[in-house]
């Protein structure tokens, strides 16, 4: 069963303190379960087992053209100067090892499947399962598994390698999720039926 392990918008602007600002309530969540670490090694894991890796991110041009001006998620990204394509913010975290042969998503609203490339490199590669994780829980991941169910993929979460605002939110998303999904950990045999 070919597969693919997508790594859910660790990108800076979401995982980074800023300099001289206490952290918001999803990076310290993302320290403190240590989500980066994690992900480096379950990357590194699928890799391994001949599992591809694939990494999204959200971003928009410098205008913010495509940003949803009425979201709640991300009305507030162009005067906080969040998620500028071509900054330091929208860069996949240096731990993780993306490679220029990896796949790469550029996504303007919460799930990876809306008006992206997606679907067309998973059918391009013959994939069916999708092993996923990320920030945040609450948002991307459960759209992801949501989609990806519903376009009839195996679909694997590693909860370890995820973190929600909080971890009520976290705990709660994981627990929904499970209807959908199977859950699993870092430590995952990527190579299992694969």
């Amino acid at each position: 069963m070919n597969a693919i392990y997508l790594v859910l918008d660790m990108q800076n602007d979401l995982l980074t303190p800023k300099p001289g600002a206490q952290p918001g309530p999803l990076v310290q969540q993302a320290l403190a379960r240590d989500i980066v670490a994690r992900t480096a090694r379950a990357i590194g894991s699928a890799r391994s087992a001949g599992v591809a890796v694939g990494f999204v991110r959200v971003g928009f041009s410098s205008d913010y053209h495509e940003c949803p001006k009425n979201s709640p998620v991300f009305s507030g990204a162009p005067s906080a100067g969040l998620f500028k394509l071509g900054t330091w913010g929208t860069e996949i975290h240096p731990d993780l090892d993306a490679r220029e042969t990896d796949v790469h998503i550029v996504k303007h609203r919460v799930s990876p499947f809306y008006a992206t490339t997606l679907m067309a490199q998973l059918n391009a590669m013959r994939i069916e399962r999708i092993y996923c994780s990320g920030v945040s829980t609450q948002a991307v991941v459960q759209a992801t598994v949501r989609d990806a169910h519903d376009r009839d993929f195996d679909v694997v979460v590693l909860e370890d390698c995820c973190a929600a605002h909080s971890a009520e939110e976290h705990a709660n998303s994981i627990q929904s999720l499970a209807r959908f999904c199977r859950i699993a950990d870092a430590g995952t045999d990527f190579g299992a039926t694969r």
